[in-house]
């Protein structure tokens, strides 16, 4: 029947090998990526500047719909300064991936002790722990990205995408094997 759920998902399950292969594809990928971190880290800056340039022509494309020239003069330059980082990124990728380490590892330790702090202010009967512990382990993280700083801004960018690729292909490995087993059930 048309709009069941078993009928919305008769396309994904005809198309499970697909899936699959995607999957198998994002996790070599991902072990490629963690084969050669410093390539994976470029690749990596590459790919934000690269969305810098387009966020930074949208800017610019939206500062023109505004009428009041004080908005437009803000939209503008926002624009402007994303396509300049966008371009810096290219220009000089491993001073990038420093600067994108740098503020990774500060917001890993600024998410951390957040979580820290909701856990401690939640109620005893919630499973806060698992509040705390996710806490405890996004600070560890970051102190240590910034402990390594700049250093790890050779590699962090590239294995935080293997492992990215990795646990993405697994995911869609697992939707196809499901989709599959759904479809003989």
């Amino acid at each position: 029947m048309p709009g069941s759920p078993a009928h919305d998902m008769a396309p994904l399950r005809a198309g499970s090998g697909w899936i699959i292969a995607l999957g198998v594809v994002y996790v070599i990928a991902g072990f490629i990526a963690l084969g050669s971190v410093v390539m994976a880290t470029v690749a990596s800056v590459f790919v934000v500047g690269v969305m810098m340039i387009i966020a930074g022509v949208a800017e610019v494309f939206n500062a023109f719909q505004i009428k009041t020239w004080g908005k437009f003069l803000v939209w503008a330059l926002l624009g402007v300064l994303y396509i300049i980082a966008g371009f810096f990124a290219f220009e000089n990728p491993l001073l990038a991936a420093a600067v994108l380490t740098l503020v990774l590892g500060a917001s890993l330790v600024a998410s951390g002790l957040v979580r820290i702090f909701l856990a401690f202010s939640m109620k005893r009967e919630s499973p806060w722990i698992w509040v705390a512990l996710s806490g405890v382990i996004t600070l560890l993280l970051g102190g240590i990205i910034l402990a390594h700083w700049p250093v790890s801004s050779v590699y962090t960018l590239g294995i935080f995408l293997g492992i990215d690729l990795i646990f993405a292909g697994a995911s869609w490995i697992g939707l196809g094997f499901g989709l599959r087993r759904a479809a003989t059930a």
